[in-house]
């Protein structure tokens, strides 16, 4: 088996095992140094939650109980990214109007795709695929995981975040060579090295 699956399974299973307690101390820590880490100011922190809570609101809103879309929006920088499936066309362009609407939306990556909705199989193979991503990202020493949103549907592996033409590299590079994934799609925003 290979060294770094190794240690990313072994980073997982600890991750995994902290409990009670434990889990809330490491936890406020790990926030309090992805913030510390993160690129975006605090305020756009804050705003890209706002914004995918009132997306994933207005979208659920629209779709309701409509078994022939799945859908899901997230933000960075103020820049959305919408994945999943939708019936038409005429759907798919929908979802944009409604998540365009949402205040402080700077930019949409309109991802979806006309199809069925993915299997429960195919999302937790997605998740999966996202979680050996990151982990593989969180024992490189050559990029932050903080500063790189990865997000999986249907194996195709989408990456957000304010990154150097490097530690673009070094994160694309990752997801490549990673089980599963069929491809990436980069939605970096660029800094100076």
């Amino acid at each position: 088996m290979h060294k770094l699956t190794i240690k990313t399974i072994t980073l997982i299973a600890v991750i995994i095992g902290l409990e009670g307690c434990a889990a809330m101390v490491a936890g406020t820590a790990a926030t309090g140094v992805m913030v510390a880490q993160d690129r975006r100011t605090t305020g756009t922190m804050v705003e890209d939650k706002s914004i995918e809570v009132k997306s994933f609101n207005a979208l659920n809103e629209m779709i309701k109980d409509d078994s022939k879309a799945h859908v899901s929006a997230v933000s960075y920088n103020n820049r959305v990214l919408l994945v999943g499936q939708a019936p038409t066309e005429a759907m798919r362009n929908k979802l944009e109007d409604t998540v365009r609407r949402v205040s402080k939306v700077r930019h949409l990556h309109n991802e979806v795709s006309i199809a069925a909705p993915t299997s429960v199989l195919t999302r937790s193979s997605d998740s999966w695929i996202t979680t050996k991503i990151k982990g593989e990202m969180l024992i490189n020493k050559e990029i932050n995981p903080t500063r790189v949103k990865v997000l999986t549907e249907d194996g195709i592996v989408y990456m957000m975040g304010l990154v150097t033409p490097e530690e673009e590299q070094v994160a694309v590079d990752i997801a490549r060579h990673t089980n599963g994934v069929k491809k990436v799609v980069k939605i970096f925003e660029y800094i100076a090295s």
